[in-house]
């Protein structure tokens, strides 16, 4: 049970998610080039970083997860796995992971990690979150940095693509927790989490997420447009784009928002992990003009 614990602390389903998309950035970049130490450094440097990120989360929101029947039964919650236990194993997973992200990557890798983690951990977990409705906008960075980090890993520099996928993958995260957010709302209520929905009712965030799934679908064409991912890349993220916008419309004529807030976070996840899959597959990246080269 200890074991399953600590795995649990992880979040190991924020890590599966978030490792489809470092292998998106990163072959997007690649172009059918492999080198092993970058690909094994970044992939799993980063999961260890987040999971390390995660972990701190636990210690974080163990006031607040006793308060919400989702999380209620988290370790820390129930006394399984102390704080103190939980800040070194997470502080020990932190060190691994920028370590090996240091050994086979480069300087503007690590960074973005860090940034990443800083704003996930720092800006969004200790205050955004419980203080105002636009934590999920803050947080949404941290969310994005993921591809970014498999994207630099091989370019080692912060082009137009980069920046693209920062983009497109923060205006991901903003109707994907929007709806997260009106299927629980009696819990982010209950732990006085100042969520869009609670704050300003569910009809707001059916006009908010219905603005961030088209910014996000056309972020997310101008990847192929722009020349870095080809037509099967293009085909497949209009197709579930524009049917995750057919199913977020539908919210204006539902009766059940519960039941539509999951269907529009189930084609969420099918979006972006089909999409991630898809840069993988179809990447033909033309050279881009760095906004910032590492120098390592």
């Amino acid at each position: 049970m200890m074991i399953r614990d600590y795995v649990t602390i992880t979040k190991p389903g924020i890590i599966g998610g978030n490792v489809i998309s470092v292998l998106g950035g990163y072959f997007l970049a690649a172009q059918g080039q492999f080198d092993l130490l970058v690909f094994v450094s970044a992939l799993l440097g980063l999961a260890l970083v987040i999971a390390s990120g995660c972990a701190f989360n636990n210690v974080i929101d163990q006031d607040i997860d006793a308060l919400m029947e989702r999380t209620r039964n988290r370790p820390l919650v129930q006394g399984r796995v102390s704080a103190a236990a939980t800040l070194v194993f997470a502080t020990i997973l932190g060190l691994a992971g920028f370590g090996l992200l240091a050994l086979g990557t480069n300087a503007l890798t690590v960074g973005l990690a860090a940034f990443g983690f800083v704003v996930y951990v720092g800006i969004y977990s200790l205050y955004m979150k419980r203080h105002s409705e636009y934590g999920t906008l803050v947080g949404s960075l941290s969310g994005a940095v993921p591809p970014v980090v498999g994207y630099c890993a091989v370019s080692g520099s912060f082009d137009a693509g980069a920046l693209t996928l920062l983009i497109i993958f923060s205006l991901w995260q903003m109707p994907h927790s929007y709806a997260i957010a009106i299927f629980r709302m009696e819990d982010y209520r209950a732990a006085k989490i100042p969520v869009l929905p609670v704050v300003r009712g569910i009809g707001t965030a059916k006009h908010h997420i219905i603005g961030y799934i088209l910014a996000f679908l056309g972020a997310a064409l101008s990847l192929s447009l722009a020349g870095y991912a080809g037509p099967g890349y293009l085909i497949v993220t209009s197709v579930l784009g524009i049917y995750w916008l057919y199913i977020a419309a539908k919210g204006y004529r539902t009766e059940d928002n519960v039941r539509w807030a999951r269907q529009v976070f189930g084609i969420s996840i099918l979006t972006i992990t089909a999409m991630s899959v898809m840069m993988s597959l179809d990447a033909t990246l033309m050279p881009g003009v760095p906004l910032w080269t590492s120098m390592y």
